[in-house]
């Protein structure tokens, strides 16, 4: 019986296979209508360069609609070409201010390379050949002045001999070092044209995460480019990168060579300098940061006036309050900065500070994080008479310490 019916199983199988998919793909076959997907309309886009970005939250609508709302259509941002958002407004305001910066500096090598090893240089004279080599970097910056002031970052000018500024109308000249912050990674240039273009600088206060963010700068040496993103996050610290940290972070595109550029938001004015990246390869991973323009605003002034920032100064390194030292100091919680060292003659050692002093407060206004302690310091003006609160042996005293200025990296 078997042996009849095995001949027949497989085309009977083929045929129920062919019935069912010919049911799905022509559903009409049985009277029945094929269910339509619903359709979403997208949620309202960034404002353009000649408007505001909204820091307040987006309204998204799930609702299936067959065409949009003229509600949403008024509130859509104006468009450039067929219905696409652009930026080109805001690019047309700020890139004409972004320059290419080429540094270079000649460095001097032994053609012994014997002499690289410090015991087979003692076998040789002073009098060894050497040889120059030229080392070139380039970088960004921006214009801030029609002065002639160029903005941009310490580590893009560090050590130069020559610095040569390409502004993008094609005009090229060699820029004069003003002065250098390595604290804040900033340096001003000075060049002297005519009819230079300015950009724009804004209150970095009012900096909101979700802000739409352009970076302007000349990436890999390719020539200038803009990359777009949001913002997001401000008061990045503890990052390492510098003494005084306060970066805006942004997902826009930065890459070797943006270091110095402008970070400009919808409108084209300046939000911050593009300084460094977080990257595992070397290139973007949509971690980037600025610093802010408020910050380099301030730098920019103390440079022009003074030829330094000037920053106030205790003469002590503080550490944060961890939960066990303040379980060993006897606190009620972590709060405050243990000293951890007192500069010899400095005015923290002048007033009495003692490594081991938990300070908790500085002009009454209690610490919660050294680095913002240390930041609140470097403002208050040298000479000025600052109250200080700290903890020693479980009781607390108040010292007034006359604050010094703060001496600049090579002396310290």
């Amino acid at each position: 019986m078997r042996r009849f019916v095995m001949p027949f199983i497989w085309p009977v199988i083929s045929g129920v296979l062919l019935a069912v998919i010919l049911l799905y793909q022509f559903p009409d076959l049985l009277g029945v209508e094929r269910p339509q997907p619903p359709m979403y309309i997208a949620p309202p886009s960034e404002p353009t360069a000649s408007q505001a970005p909204s820091a307040g939250p987006s309204q998204y609508s799930d609702t299936a609609i067959s065409r949009p709302a003229p509600e949403l259509q008024e509130a859509r941002p104006l468009s450039r070409g067929s219905g696409t958002v652009s930026y080109a407004s805001a690019v047309d305001k700020a890139a004409p201010a972004v320059v290419n910066v080429y540094s270079s500096r000649v460095v001097e090598r032994n053609q012994q390379p014997l002499m690289s090893d410090p015991f087979f240089r003692q076998f040789f004279d002073d009098n060894t050949p050497r040889r120059q080599r030229m080392l070139s970097s380039l970088g960004s910056g921006v214009i801030v002045s029609d002065e002639g002031y160029i903005l941009t970052n310490e580590h893009v000018i560090r050590d130069a001999d020559q610095i040569q500024v390409a502004l993008r109308d094609g005009r090229e000249t060699l820029a004069q070092l003003i002065g250098t912050d390595p604290e804040s990674d900033l340096a001003v240039l000075k060049i002297d044209l005519d009819a230079l273009p300015v950009i724009q600088l804004s209150d970095s206060e009012q900096v909101a995460v979700g802000d739409v963010s352009l970076a302007i700068g000349n990436p890999f040496g390719v020539g200038q480019t803009v990359t777009m993103g949001i913002i997001s996050a401000t008061g990045r610290n503890h990052l390492g990168l510098s003494a005084y940290e306060d970066f805006i972070q942004t997902d826009a595109a930065i890459n070797p060579g943006n270091s110095g550029g402008a970070l400009v938001n919808a409108k084209g004015a300046l939000v911050g300098i593009n300084t460094a990246i977080f990257s595992r390869s070397g290139g973007s991973q949509g971690i980037g940061f600025a610093i802010p323009t408020n910050l380099a605003r301030d730098v920019l002034s103390e440079i022009i006036i003074n030829g330094r920032v000037i920053r106030g100064w205790l003469g002590i390194e503080a550490q944060e309050v961890t939960n066990s030292l303040a379980t060993s100091f006897g606190l009620n919680a972590a709060q405050g900065v243990v000293i951890a060292s007192v500069a010899p003659d400095g005015p923290g050692a002048v007033a009495g500070l003692k490594p081991g002093d938990v300070m908790t407060a500085i002009d009454g206004k209690p610490i919660i994080d050294p680095r913002v302690a240390m930041a609140d310091i470097a403002e208050v003006d040298p000479g000025t008479q600052l109250p200080i609160t700290y903890i020693r042996d479980g009781k607390r005293y108040t010292v007034e310490v006359e604050v010094g200025e703060r001496p600049s990296p090579e002396q310290a």
